[in-house]
This record gives structure tokens, C-alpha cells and sequence, in this order.
């Protein structure tokens, strides 16, 4: 640690920078910060920084509240964007209370002591995002900049340059990146990052979702993570491929199992199928997420899986048969507007409850045909997700295994969050009311 420390002292002075960011993540996913100088930057790695730790609390904040952030030097980059004298860099932190206990509201901590659990069970979690997004010319209506679809060139992706600066920038940050295309919808794109360790692809995420805003800003646009921008369009999500290693060793692959599933991991991907109603609060947050997981629009809508369905909650990608590390898992519900942190820990939670208990799998739905409505979907027995917010709060509230990842705090504090954007959304008339009642009623 004195040596990391040393390091880093050394690598900010080498960089003359003046300033450091102090990340961390509310309740909600809203990256927050402030700054310090770099004379204050020593005392800060040894004793951390206090702060008002209501603005962890998302949009319900109580009192002002001491909390202390203390940098996870690890995490230590430039930010590449800002200029090269007086520089500025950025760490993120974990939040204590005053008295140097874990904050149970934070984010980061939460995941973490996921991950914990499965370090008992010899696990280590991989995550790979697929994280989709939108540039739009400014950020009060969704107007488009280009009329591309799925993997389409110049012209048709006339934004093309703007996702090339993201990718460079991550780069730079030490953020590998697999590859970069424009989406199905007109002036979406998506960018796939590469998998790493849970956390650190939460806090890759997070830098992920500055940088985008950053760029667009830069070049006079608009970049959303609004799961559903654009009403004839498919929304963004954020596939999760993810994976479960035993030292060196895969154990989601087995080439005997079907589709080379493995029997830990046909139980991991059952669990996430049985408490996926329980985590949909969390990976797909807002009253806006419900109108994206909608048919004909390549989302999931019932709570299956399969090798390449639309509309099935997770799928299972082929891998190279001497490839066997990089079988993984992909869930596809989750949207990029969600807190990485908590839906990572919901995912894991539910999948290892499914090894710890075993939980069978069931048939792939493998559809051949496709299905249009609720009233198919019935008729072949298949069960659908959450259609509203409120409907997966109430499965969040009741679960027991959400209560036990996330503890009684979060669960307040993000339950009352949601219930006011709730009650402000249902206040509001939309165009869609008064263009269809009016004229009737």
C-alpha cells in the first residue's frame, strides 16, 4: 500500500496535476464528486475526506450527514479530456461513517460484499458490458443526428467520429474495449467493453458513462442513456456477459452439458430466472425502462432463455471450442441507465442462490416462431417480466434475498426514491393522453 501510494504521488506530480476527483456513486447510479487539491491529495489516501454524505441518498435527501471518502488508489487515472497543465485527475472512494464503519447506502460497499460471498464459495465474478446509448443535437427533445440502423456505415452513421473519440478516451484510461457499431435505432450506437472483475467493471461503467457525456459535450451534442428516447425505435439496454471462474478455470462450461452449460452453471442461470422479478427494480430503475422491454423492439419480455431469441431474459452465445474461458452467460434485460453496482450484486445473489440450493433448470424456449402479444406469450405457458415500475417494487420490497444483499437501509432509501418518481410520473399528462382522450372523452 505505502508503495502504491508512493507511486501514485509520483505519477500525479510527474503529470502536474492539481487537482483530484473524489468519485462515488449515489443510490440511484448518478455519478457524484468534488475536488481537492493535489497538497491535499497524501492526507486524503491516509485518512479520507469528509463530505456531506446526503447526496449518496439519490433524489430523497435527509439532513446533511457526515460521511468520511476514502480513494481506492487502485483506481487512479488522468482524466485524459481535461488540460495537460493543472491537470486533473480522478480515484474512487468508498464511503464510511464517521466512525470508519463501511456506509451500508454505498453503492460500491454493497457489491462488494457480494462478491465476498462468492470469494467463500472460491467464485470470482466476470462481467462484460454491451452498453447501448444515443447522441441526440441537444438535450431537451430526442432529435436525432443520422437515420442509421444496425452496423451501418458513413453516411447512414453520421456519428461515427464521436464514438471513435469515446473509444480513444477510454483507451487512454486504461478501459479496454471490444468493439464499437451503430445500433438498430436511428442515432443509437453501442460499445462493448471488455470483461474484468464485477468491480472493476462497475467503476469502468461509471467512467464509461462520464466519458460519452463528455465527448458529446465537447462536440456540441447531446449523449442519453434514456432506456427509451425514441417511441418507434428499439431503446438501450445493457447486456451483461458474465461468467463464474474457480482459480483459472471456467465453471460455466462443460462441453457435455447442453448447449455446454455446465450443471453449476444451468443452477446459476435458474436462479437468475426465479428472482428475476425481484432485481428488475434495480436493473431496470425508471418509470421510462418499462416502455423499452415492449414486443417488436428486440427486448426481453418473458422470462426464458435460449441460444439467440429477441424476447428471452438471457441467452447463451456459442464460444470457440478451445476458447473455454470466454463461455459466459448473457443477460439482456438490464438497461444503461441502471446502477451497476447494485444490479451486479442482484444478478450474482440470485445466480449463487441458485448453485446453494440447486435450483433446476428449465426447458430453453428456443421459439421458432415469433410471438407479438401477451395473449401467444400465455398461450405457450411462458411467464412475462414486469410490465411497470411499480409492479417490480412490489416483487423488490417482498424478496427476501434482496432484503439480504442490499440490507434494510437501501431498501428503504431506493424504494422511497422510486415511489416519488412514481407519483410525479402519474401527476404528468403526456401528448399520448390528449392527442387519444381528448378529441373522445
Amino acid at each position: 500500500m505505502q508503495e502504491d501510494k508512493e507511486f501514485v504521488l509520483k505519477l500525479a506530480h510527474n503529470n502536474k496535476v492539481k487537482f483530484i476527483r473524489l468519485w462515488f456513486t449515489d443510490i440511484l447510479g448518478f455519478l457524484k464528486s468534488f475536488a481537492i487539491t493535489i497538497d491535499e491529495f497524501e492526507d486524503a489516501l491516509d485518512e479520507g475526506v469528509r463530505f456531506d454524505g446526503a447526496t449518496t441518498m439519490g433524489f430523497i435527501r435527509p439532513s446533511e450527514k457526515e460521511m468520511i471518502a476514502v480513494p481506492d488508489i487502485s483506481t487512479f487515472k488522468i482524466l485524459p479530456w481535461r488540460p495537460k497543465e493543472d491537470s486533473v485527475a480522478r480515484v474512487f472512494c468508498d464511503i464510511y461513517t464517521t466512525d470508519m464503519k463501511p456506509f451500508e447506502g454505498d453503492s460500491r460497499y454493497v457489491l462488494k460484499k457480494t462478491l465476498k460471498k462468492a470469494a467463500e464459495m472460491n467464485y470470482t465474478f466476470y462481467t462484460g458490458p454491451e452498453i447501448e446509448f444515443f447522441f441526440f443535437k441537444n438535450s431537451s427533445s430526442p432529435e436525432i443526428l443520422d437515420r442509421g440502423a444496425y452496423f451501418d456505415l458513413t453516411p447512414l452513421d453520421g456519428a461515427s467520429d464521436f464514438r471513435r473519440q469515446i473509444v480513444l478516451t477510454l483507451e487512454e484510461m486504461g478501459i479496454g474495449v471490444i468493439s464499437s457499431h451503430h445500433e438498430a435505432a436511428n442515432s443509437q450506437h453501442e460499445i462493448d467493453l471488455r470483461h474484468d472483475n464485477a468491480l472493476t467493471t462497475a467503476d469502468h461503467i461509471m467512467t464509461f458513462k462520464l466519458i460519452a457525456k463528455e465527448i458529446g459535450h465537447l462536440n456540441n451534442i447531446y449523449t442519453s442513456f434514456m432506456p427509451k428516447p425514441l417511441a418507434n425505435q428499439n431503446g438501450s439496454g445493457m447486456h451483461i456477459h458474465q461468467s463464474l471462474f474457480e482459480g483459472e478455470t471456467n465453471i460455466f462450461f462443460d462441453e457435455k452439458g447442453p448447449l455446454s452449460l455446465s450443471k453449476t452453471g444451468q443452477h446459476y442461470v435458474a436462479g437468475i430466472l426465479k428472482h428475476c422479478k425481484e432485481f428488475f427494480a434495480i436493473t431496470n430503475q425508471w418509470v421510462n425502462s418499462y416502455k423499452r422491454l415492449q414486443f417488436g423492439f428486440e427486448s426481453p419480455v418473458y422470462i426464458s432463455w435460449g441460444t439467440g431469441g429477441h424476447n428471452d431474459l438471457i441467452r447463451i452465445p456459442q464460444c470457440r471450442p478451445d476458447k473455454h474461458e470466454s463461455f459466459r452467460i448473457e443477460l439482456k434485460n438490464p438497461d444503461s441507465a441502471c446502477n451497476p453496482y447494485l444490479t451486479f450484486a442482484a444478478v450474482l445473489a440470485s445466480g449463487l442462490k441458485g448453485i446453494k440450493e440447486q435450483y433446476e433448470l428449465p426447458e430453453p424456449a428456443d421459439i421458432d416462431r415469433e410471438i407479438t402479444n401477451r395473449r401467444d406469450m400465455q398461450k405457450l405457458g411462458l411467464d412475462p417480466v414486469p410490465t411497470q415500475l411499480n409492479e417490480a417494487i412490489s416483487h423488490f420490497e417482498k424478496s427476501e434475498l434482496m432484503r439480504e444483499t442490499f440490507g434494510d437501509f437501501v431498501i428503504e432509501k431506493f424504494v422511497e426514491n422510486k415511489m416519488l418518481e412514481i407519483d410525479k410520473y402519474n401527476s404528468f399528462i403526456t401528448d399520448y393522453e390528449i392527442n387519444e382522450y381528448l378529441p373522445i372523452l
